[in-house]
């Protein structure tokens, strides 16, 4: 999908957790060179690294538990990985 925006971002990381929870599993964990790979253009000149990560921040619960796992030193890259959760008592799922 070419053009990526923040908003593709958001509406894949909602997606995957929802199936997460229907999955049972008590959370996920998204690495953004992983999301961004399987929406597209990443590797590429025309990439969205930095929307991607927005996104993902965007999409944290801290409250209900959320963590960044791994951050790079900018903030946003490849390397961003967050533990998004989901219901509880099941086993885990990591992307």
């Amino acid at each position: 999908m070419p053009n990526l925006t923040k908003i593709d971002f958001i509406n894949e990381i909602q997606q995957l957790k929802y199936e997460s929870r229907i999955n049972g599993s008590v959370y996920i964990e998204i690495l953004a060179g992983d999301l961004h790979r399987s929406m597209g253009d990443y590797p590429g000149q025309n990439h969205r690294m930095p929307s991607c990560c927005d996104a993902m921040y965007d999409c944290m619960d801290t409250p209900k538990g959320d963590i960044i796992l791994e951050k790079p030193d900018k903030g946003r890259g490849a390397k961003l990985k967050i533990r998004f959760q989901g219901q509880e008592d099941r086993i885990g799922l990591s992307l």
